[in-house]
């Protein structure tokens, strides 16, 4: 069964690309849902070709130094896959590690589905530490330029995300934001100045949640606060422009993110064992994982709703044996890697990516 030539017929209806770069993609998507690591020796090893492993290597090495992607065709992609005439849920997050002296920093932009957050756009960081309002408002803007504004319900954030600009940027295009922040930030409520959020929500116990009764300044933008306690005493204050009653519930998707960037790493893909240290390298590799992340979160779907996730028999009986791209993923590694599996199990994976074809992603557009 030739795997790649099918894959190759699929994406290569959406991806416009010379034959060479779509037959090198489609063979790296396979090789890496086999290995399972993004480590280039390791798919080298695993890439179906005649050539030796060095010539494999090298080939992976010219895909990422040479070819230029179009990130705005692959973020159609993944969005028509998905979210196509849904509303969503907006979610930005941070991971960052250090490769040697090299810090390698990624500003992710995801939207929250089925308990985790499927990638759409990013930026890397050429620095260490947190990004500025203006990096942040950046890859909200190339989303709006891309997709528009009306079908966001929330932008989800971390304490990071909270600041004046940010906040001003979002009121005034309209957008409702459910962004976290630090507890000792000055608040005034009338023109009296509380001296933080803290002192607000200080009569909360463990495990209880509630809203602030009146709009508050913070930041120079006028907004709402909600609030709860978690079970070991941690106080989460939210700062929304919408109904505060709802805040807390919807800021908690925020962690679906956290869920991809597991997925990305120690539960899928081991991104952090990349060697790639030029950003623009790793900005391709991050497109790379994107794709092959919704390829298996979508056949995850679709298996589930045949052959139901079994529950854990340990920690939580009520908590899933696997996330629905684990079960995807192993799926379609276990096709690939089991001869005796049919030819028409490949093919229904394949036919994931369908929908996607019969949308116009980009008239005439190449990458």
């Amino acid at each position: 069964m030739d795997k790649t030539s099918e894959l190759k017929s699929i994406l290569g209806q959406s991806f416009k690309w010379n034959k060479a770069r779509l037959d090198c993609f489609t063979r790296m998507l396979i090789a890496l849902i086999t290995v399972q690591t993004v480590n280039l020796k390791e798919i080298a090893i695993a890439l179906i070709s005649r050539a030796d492993v060095d010539s494999r290597y090298k080939r992976l090495r010219r895909f990422f130094s040479q070819f230029n992607l179009n990130y705005e065709i692959i973020a159609r992609f993944i969005f028509n896959l998905f979210f196509a005439g849904k509303k969503i849920y907006l979610t930005i997050d941070r991971t960052n590690w250090f490769l040697g002296k090299s810090k390698i920093n990624i500003l992710m932009l995801g939207v929250a589905y089925e308990g985790v957050a499927i990638p759409l756009l990013w930026n890397l960081l050429p620095k260490a530490g947190n990004a500025t309002a203006d990096e942040h408002k950046a890859v909200i803007m190339r989303f709006i330029a891309i997709f528009g504004s009306q079908n966001i319900v929330g932008i989800l954030a971390d304490r990071e995300f909270g600041s004046g600009k940010l906040f001003k940027f979002l009121n005034e295009n309209s957008i409702p934001f459910y962004i976290r922040i630090k507890e000792g930030s000055n608040v005034c409520v009338k023109n009296k100045k509380f001296s933080t959020p803290k002192k607000i929500f200080s009569h909360l116990n463990c495990k209880e949640k509630s809203e602030f009764h009146m709009t508050v300044w913070i930041f120079g933008e006028k907004i709402y606060l909600a609030g709860s306690r978690s079970e070991r005493g941690e106080l989460m204050i939210i700062a929304t422009n919408k109904n505060p009653k709802t805040a807390v519930a919807i800021y908690l998707r925020r962690w679906e993110i956290e869920m991809l960037f597991c997925c990305l790493k120690t539960r899928g893909f081991r991104f952090e064992d990349t060697r790639l240290t030029k950003l623009d390298r790793i900005e391709k590799m991050v497109g790379v994982l994107a794709i092959a992340f919704s390829w298996a979160h979508c056949v995850g779907e679709w298996r589930a709703e045949k052959k139901p996730i079994r529950l854990s028999k340990h920690y939580d009986s009520t908590r899933p044996q696997n996330s629905l791209f684990r079960y995807g993923l192993d799926f379609i590694r276990e096709i690939i890697i089991n001869p005796l599996k049919k030819e028409a199990d490949f093919k229904k994976c394949l036919n994931i990516f369908q929908p996607v074809i019969s949308l116009q992603l980009a008239a005439g557009a190449t990458l």
